[in-house]
Formats: C-alpha cells, structure tokens, sequence
C-alpha cells in the first residue's frame, strides 16, 4: 500500500466574535464536529475543556489529522486550525465553516502545504462573513 506524505494545513486568528460563543466548549465541539464532517474528513474522538473563569479549547482528532480551537472570549479572539493528510479531504471547507459560525470582524489566515519537501505558505481566501486582513 502507498501512503501519501502530502497534508494541508489551514490556520486562522479570528477577533471580534461573540463572547457567549467562545466561552461555550459544547457549543464549539458541535461546531467542530459539523465542520470535520462538511470536508468529509473522519472523526476518530473528540475532546473538549471548558476553562474558569472563560476560554475553552477543542480538539477533534480526524482519521486524516486533526482540527481544534483554542478560544480567549476576554479579546474576543480564537485561534482555529485544520490539518488534513492526502488529497480527499479540504481542510479549508472546515475552516470556512467555522468561520461563517463564528462570524468574526477581523480574520487572518494561511495555509501551508506540507508533506513535498520545502513548507509552502499561501493565504487562502476566507468565506465572505469573514474580513481577510
């Protein structure tokens, strides 16, 4: 059998989102959950951690990799990124996803593409509820 190395890594700050949203781990891990399967990636577990007195962080491990969020509701801020190994799964429809539920004032991204040698950083373009700085 023969395995590709070839992976997609999507990572996106987002600032200006709803306080109750970032604060609300179960919310957050159905979201994550939604998305992992809108770019029909394989969910193996998930794992998710309310924090006092606010923040949370997901983690939903992928057969193909992983995609989480770590939120600061305080700032308004969460850092969320997929990574996704071969060439049937799209990290950025996730990531697209989680954006448009998000609905941040601000977003900057980038993807790398890994796995071919030398990382190769591109911006990608983000959903449209998104302002890409």
């Amino acid at each position: 059998m023969e395995y590709s190395t070839f992976g997609r890594h999507v990572a996106v700050d987002t600032w200006g989102v709803d306080f109750e949203v970032l604060n609300n781990a179960e919310l957050l891990q159905a979201h994550l959950v939604e998305a992992a399967e809108a770019c029909g990636a394989t969910v193996l577990s998930v794992q998710a951690k309310q924090f006092e007195p606010q923040g949370a962080t997901v983690l939903v491990m992928l057969s193909e990799s992983h995609l989480s969020i770590h939120t600061y509701p305080e700032r308004g801020f969460a850092a969320v990124d997929c990574y996704t190994c071969g060439e049937t799964v799209d990290p950025q429809l996730a990531i697209d996803y989680l954006v448009s539920i998000l609905k941040p004032e601000k977003a900057y991204a980038k993807k790398l593409i890994r796995g071919l040698g030398e990382l190769k950083v591109e911006t990608p373009a983000l959903g449209q509820q998104a302002e890409l700085v």
